[in-house]
């Protein structure tokens, strides 16, 4: 029985820190809600901001929420050159050694030190989903696209939880090689 889950693809955006949000916003300043994202408590917020690196800017940046415990600034690897930072292929909260950026919003800047990744690409799912996938949190595998352009991505990440949703991500530039788009259905290989 083929083990089949839809694909999505992420592109660049930034989740902020409270603080950083008070930085680039306003003291106090609470995420506008644009639309809810397909991971429960996850969302698209009406706020953008401005990526300022060393040899260049990409303008109007979308912010998701909530806010988190750090901020992470998750780009597209041709985004990595444009700005003129090291493109770092990371796991989400994996940030340490990782190059850093400014963030202008309409109230302040924010200089990063680290936080820029290109998002290692992962599948989301409920615990109940890992079960019958027979996979765990943390496990590596392997899932196939379907159609003309059918490719097998490898060194996926599987992240359980009791909040997730069944859903893999791989960021735009990947799924438009792959010929893929919202929702397709791919094949969990182990």
């Amino acid at each position: 029985m083929a083990l089949k889950l839809p694909i999505a693809l992420s592109n660049r955006h930034v989740h902020l820190s409270q603080e950083d949000l008070d930085t680039l916003f306003g003291k106090g300043y609470k995420l506008t809600i644009k639309k809810d994202l397909s991971q429960p408590g996850q969302y698209a917020c009406e706020e953008k901001v401005d990526l300022v690196g060393p040899k260049g800017s990409i303008k109007g940046v979308r912010v998701l929420g909530p806010v988190r415990g750090s901020t992470q600034v998750e780009i597209l690897a041709s985004d990595a050159f444009k700005l003129g930072v090291e493109p770092v292929i990371r796991n989400s909260g994996d940030l340490d050694g990782t190059p850093g950026l400014k963030i202008v919003g309409p109230k302040g800047e924010v200089e990063l030190d680290k936080g820029v990744i290109v998002a290692a690409r992962h599948i989301h799912m409920h615990t109940k989903d890992a079960e019958q996938f027979g996979v765990k949190d943390g496990d590596i595998v392997k899932v196939r696209t379907e159609g003309v352009r059918a490719v097998v991505f490898e060194n996926v990440l599987i992240r359980s939880g009791d909040t997730h949703a069944l859903e893999m991500h791989v960021d735009l530039e990947e799924g438009n090689a792959a010929g893929v788009k919202n929702g397709d259905m791919v094949e969990l290989i182990k």
